[in-house]
Parts: C-alpha cells; structure tokens; sequence
C-alpha cells in the first residue's frame, strides 16, 4: 500500500518556498511519493474554475524537488499526448538519471481542445494517437536505435542519449472503457483522473486486470494509482453521499483503506483540487497542507 502527496502547484501557495516544505515533509513522514499534473493554459472565459487558472509545469517542477530530496518517489499525472514524445523522452530520461531513478510518467489522452490546438495537434483520434505516443516514448527511454514510421509520428533512425539505467514506469490514464483496456494492455498501470467517481473504482480496475489478462500479462503487477481529490471537511455523520476522501481526517483514512480494498495500489492526496485551498492566502492554504501532512502520514 503505497501514500503520495501532491505538491503545490496550482494557485496563490504554489511558491518555491512552499514546493520544498511540502516535499521536504512528505519525506520525512514517508510517503511514497510527490505528484503533479499538467495544465498549460486556461482559455479565456472557461468555466474550469480556479483549480486550473494558474498551474506551474509538472516536470519542471519534479525536477526542481528532485534536487531538494534523497529518496521520496517522483510522479507526474499526467501529460497529455499533445506534446512530441521524443521531446518528451529526453526530459523524462534526464530526470531519471538526476533523481537517481525515482520517476512514475503518467500520460493521458488530454481533454481540452483549446491545448491541442495551442500545440498544433489534431483533437480527433486522440486514442490512436496515445497508442502511438507510447509506443515511441518507449522506444526512446529503451532502445539503442531510436527508429518509428506510423500515423501520428516518423523518427528517422537515431540515438536518443543517455537513457536511464532503468526507464520510468509508464502509466496510463483516461476513464473510457477503451482507455482502461488500452493501459491494462501497454502500459505498467492505470492511473485516475481528478473526476474519476472513486466510489465505482473496482469495476474499472477490473477492465484494466482483465485487459491485461487478454494481453498475456500478469494483472497483478500492475500499478492503480488513484489521485486522491481530498478535501478536509467537517464530520459529515453518516451521510450516503459524502464523496470518497471528503470528510474528517480519521473518515478520509477509512476512505484510504476502502479503495486498497478495492485493488487500488497507491492513493495520493491532492489539494490543489480543494478550491478552499487554491483560493486560500498561502499561509493559510500551507497551514492546512502541513497538517495534513502530518495527519494522514502512512504510519500516522
């Protein structure tokens, strides 16, 4: 059973300052790992919210921690299939080898049509396309001979240099029945989306065990990362519709322990999903993050 935390990043307390407490606290209470995800713009007049009006790159930013941190495990989920997967190889292979091999890459087929079109990529076939994506962000971390000529992407035959020791777990996301049997069938797991409905979680982790099953893979050894959207509330008693991971410190721990139940492998709490917190002045949102920390610690 496998505790992350997601670090600042979007909003007034995604500061430098406040990156480096967060993981610098993680660490010392255990957790498994630190995660982000990816936003890169916010088109004008979107109703997202506050959650994705100002977010800072994810794999810079593990990049950043990986230099204040030893040993905590490093994740981003997710980036979307939108940006060059050679491009992309390179810097996940950098990080690798800085962060003595702590990286988890996420990826995902990406929803908002406005970011396709900032990077010039097409929004149809965005399943054909992550197929694809992965494929060569693969070849890339792992071959020799880094060689591709498919739908989406041509890679004359080259050196991708230095590949890390070990590549990077590649774990796929997306909800649809076709995504979870696209990462029970390529990827080293499956990983939720921040509107993912945790409390119907098991039937979509059994999509993905039984895809790979089909493929010829053992289903047991892959990951089912779970992005906790965890919002620290008042007790709610015994309210039927209380959200999974909404509640009181001890309910969200039971929460926890439920979705392990439910053949989740690791569960991260991310505030930066609790508007209370991205609206938050940054004293008051890291006041809350801390003891948050403490609070829901693996060994707490």
């Amino acid at each position: 059973m496998g505790i992350g935390f997601a670090v600042p990043q979007s909003g007034p307390w995604a500061t430098p300052a406040a990156m480096r407490r967060v993981a610098a606290r993680a660490e010392e209470l255990g957790y498994e790992r630190l995660w982000t995800f990816q936003r890169v713009l916010y088109p004008v007049g979107h109703p997202m919210g506050p959650v994705y009006r100002s977010v800072h790159d994810p794999v810079v930013t593990l990049s950043y921690l990986a230099g204040t941190t030893e040993a905590i495990g490093l994740g981003v989920a997710v980036v979307n299939a939108y940006v060059q997967p050679v491009l992309l190889a390179k810097q996940l292979a950098s990080l690798q080898i800085v962060s003595g091999g702590r990286l988890t890459a996420g990826l995902g087929l990406g929803w908002l049509r406005e970011e396709f079109e900032a990077a010039g990529v097409g929004f149809e076939g965005r399943g054909r396309r992550v197929e694809e994506f992965t494929r060569v962000l693969r070849k890339a971390l792992t071959g020799d001979v880094v060689e591709h000529a498919g739908e989406f992407y041509r890679v004359p035959p080259s050196h991708v240099d230095p590949r890390p020791e070990h590549a990077p777990p590649i774990l796929l996301g997306g909800t649809a029945e076709a995504a979870l049997r696209r990462a029970g069938r390529l990827a080293d797991g499956w990983i939720s989306s921040s509107r993912e409905d945790l409390a119907g979680i098991a039937p979509r982790v059994a999509v993905v065990k039984q895809a790979a099953r089909e493929a010829g893979r053992d289903p047991e050894a892959l990951r089912v990362v779970c992005r906790g959207v965890t919002r620290v509330r008042p007790a709610a008693g015994e309210k039927e519709d209380r959200p999974p991971l909404t509640g009181t410190y001890e309910e969200i721990r039971r929460d926890v322990d439920d979705l392990m139940a439910r053949g989740v492998t690791e569960v991260f709490h991310d505030l930066n999903f609790d508007p209370e917190i991205v609206t938050a002045e940054p004293e008051e949102a890291m006041r809350r993050a801390e003891e948050a920390l403490e609070a829901l610690a693996p060994h707490a």
